[in-house]
């Protein structure tokens, strides 16, 4: 049990679920009469690298660790082979009106689509589609599928759509794994390696994020036979793979798509690589559990495809327990907080005010993974960019005042509700707060580059040492004439992040430096703040945008994705380094770390990058955030992932979609059966 009160709890989930079940019967839940439009970044497809996987190809566990596996097998896939159409048939004739869908059915959830889908098209990354789509670490497999799953929470690789562990070859030059025979497409074809193969062509041939962000790693994916796939490593002079931390996390951070859809897809745009990836792609097929029921401005609701391949007994053996996924898009988090405390919403990844007030108050079934502050697993740092081409922030003096006036235990105080360590626990640098990572720097070899924020004196001292100075008495600093006047901006609706961003400009204020606010859509911030070639426009002077959190290849990714120049000029740029900063040294050290296996020497490399950023301060941590909210309501379902909950591999709390954490989907129960 999480709490002490979980039996309470579940007694009252008990009388809250009849409650529900009745309302069912009447119209729509409120949460899905929630209109919305921001759109959750679920297209970190183009730098494969941050999940990239360093992890162990002998960690993968036997299928019974895997899920409770079922005495009854899938059927062979030969049975299966129905065309999309008719399998979807069935399912529509029993299923329920999308706007009154069996509670007792249905995992609602919040947090993670903001604004309509876009599309379903696996090659793209502007398919704003949460729920099916997110290429990164720990990717979404609910309706795509990677051959290895991520388990943040015990570094293991585990197979998905592969037959066992992968295996380098002696000079880890070349990766080979084997595709589980049973795994099988929706239309009853079976997932081969000349899949994999052709997955791979298409990213190369029409340059699509994925193929962009690997293929200064990979030479080539190669179909051995039908099961077996050959990765070949992008090679050095000396012969040595480029990169083998991206090459490894392909294999976890992106889906293996059908060749023969693709070819559907090649002759429908005309092999226009452009058309290609603006295709909704409403007929892609796909090998993952769910798939698309119904999606609007108000909702998105997957099915279970009740002929997935994974019920066979060498992968989950079962199941999924939900029939339908359901993600009511609400115009804020406030609207998504109520819709949770209703019993509205299963699973929440969003930010929730002071979480804990939920069942210490008010005395309602809900959770979170961790019992106590922080309550979740600090993983990512949001981080405020600044423009490094607004007159006056490519000075250092000008950056680094704001850094230092922000007023950081407010904002873990109040924008956070305490759902983050403080920066007096853990000082800042680029790693998360875990202890695998604290370890692997110096903290005492940049603790004087440290700042303790809402330094007011301190920042006005630097300002004036620089020279800029209010010069023409109207409060406001200049500088070479032009007085420091700034935008600080992120998406509306996202309240963590907006309380965060109005701590910042009060900052300003304190020293002399013009900050207002602008909180435009996620569909339009997102739009501009990824167009990294060519300058930001007005209004984006500081900005805030995520890191990674945890990964197989992390910390390196995440520190490539804050510094690395090589994401200047994309067009489409979801991977990182979005204010431009550009240091041949960083750049250097962020290449040579993954060919480097001496600890010593990684730790004097992370350190040096430390040191590098708190110096040159292109953009600054504002709080540490778990990799994912995840606040569950056990009014309708229970047995959700928590710390020490005896899974074995343990779940991790990816609100059961992403990585390993969609093993949680096979161990859910209703609490009134």
């Amino acid at each position: 049990m999480k709490h002490k009160n979980r039996l309470f709890f579940v007694l009252l989930g008990v009388l809250l679920a009849l409650a529900l079940t009745l309302g069912a019967c009447g119209s729509t839940p409120t949460e899905e009469e929630e209109p919305a439009d921001v759109a959750a970044p679920a297209e970190e497809e183009a730098a494969p690298a941050e999940e990239e996987a360093m992890p162990a190809e002998e960690e993968a566990a036997p299928a019974e660790e895997e899920a409770a596996p079922a005495e009854e097998e899938a059927a062979p896939a030969e049975e299966e082979a129905a065309p999309v159409e008719e399998e979807a048939a069935p399912a529509e004739e029993t299923a329920a009106d999308p706007n009154s869908l069996p509670r007792n059915e249905t995992l609602y959830f919040n947090g993670q689509q903001w604004g309509s889908v876009v599309g379903w098209n696996p090659y793209s990354n502007s398919n704003n589609n949460a729920m099916a789509i997110a290429q990164q670490d720990n990717a979404r497999v609910t309706m795509f599928e990677t051959p290895y799953l991520y388990n943040m929470l015990d570094g293991g690789v585990y197979p998905l759509l592969a037959a066992g562990p992968f295996a380098w070859n002696d000079a880890r030059t070349e990766i080979t794994f084997t595709i589980n025979p049973a795994a099988h497409w929706n239309d009853g074809t079976p997932v081969t390696a000349e899949d994999v193969a052709y997955t791979w062509a298409t990213h190369v041939k029409y340059n699509t994020p994925t193929g962009a962000g690997n293929i200064d790693y990979i030479e080539n994916i190669v179909a051995v036979d039908a099961q077996t796939v050959l990765v070949q490593a992008k090679l050095t002079d000396e012969g040595a793979a480029v990169n083998p931390l991206i090459v490894e996390a392909y294999l976890t951070s992106n889906y293996v798509i059908q060749k023969a859809w693709t070819e559907t897809l090649e002759a429908r745009v005309g092999g226009d690589a452009t058309a290609l990836m603006a295709d909704p792609a409403e007929d892609v097929a796909f090998s993952g559990p769910y798939y698309k029921y119904f999606a609007d401005d108000t909702k998105v609701v997957m099915i279970r495809d009740d002929n997935y391949w994974g019920q066979d007994a060498s992968m989950w053996g079962k199941l999924p327990v939900p029939k339908y996924l359901a993600h009511t898009i609400f115009k804020d988090n406030a609207a998504g907080t109520t819709a949770l405390q209703a019993g509205e919403v299963d699973v929440s990844q969003q930010f929730n005010s002071n979480v804990q007030d939920l069942w210490l108050q008010d005395g309602l079934p809900i959770s979170t993974y961790l019992p106590d502050a922080p309550y979740g697993i600090g993983a990512s740092l949001p981080t405020a960019f600044f423009n490094l081409q607004s007159p006056g922030l490519d000075q250092l003096a000008v950056r680094k005042a704001i850094a230092m006036a922000v007023d950081y235990p407010t904002i873990i105080a109040n924008a956070m509700t305490n759902q983050s360590a403080t920066f007096d626990q853990v000082p800042r640098s680029l790693m998360n707060p875990t202890p695998g990572e604290q370890a692997l720097y110096d903290q005492a070899a940049v603790a004087d580059l440290q700042w303790v924020g809402n330094d007011i004196e301190g920042a006005k001292a630097l300002l004036d040492e620089a020279g800029i100075v209010d010069s023409d008495g109207d409060g406001w600093r200049e500088f070479n004439g032009e007085k420091l006047s700034y935008v600080a901006t992120c998406p509306n609706g996202w309240s963590d992040w907006q309380a965060a961003i109005e701590v910042v400009a009060a900052a300003g204020a304190e020293i002399g430096i013009e900050i207002t606010t602008n909180y435009p859509e996620w569909a339009v911030y997102q739009t501009v703040v990824t167009k990294s070639d060519a300058p930001l426009p007005e209004g984006y002077d500081i900005f805030m945008m995520w890191s990674d959190g945890a990964g197989p290849t992390q910390p390196w990714g995440r520190i490539r994705k804050l510094l690395s120049s090589e994401f200047i000029g994309m067009a489409s740029n979801w991977n990182g380094n979005w204010g431009q900063y550009s240091n041949p040294d960083a750049d250097a050290i962020i290449q040579a770390i993954p060919g480097e296996t001496d600890p010593a020497a990684l730790q004097e490399m992370y350190t040096e990058l430390v040191r590098i950023y708190l110096t040159d301060i292109p953009s600054f941590t504002l709080m540490y955030r778990p990799q994912s909210f995840h606040t569950v309501n056990e009014s309708v379902w229970t047995n959700f992932p928590y710390e020490g909950d005896g899974t074995n591999p343990p779940v991790p709390p990816l609100d059961l979609t992403d990585g390993w954490s969609i093993a949680g989907l096979y161990n859910l129960e209703l609490v009134n059966p």
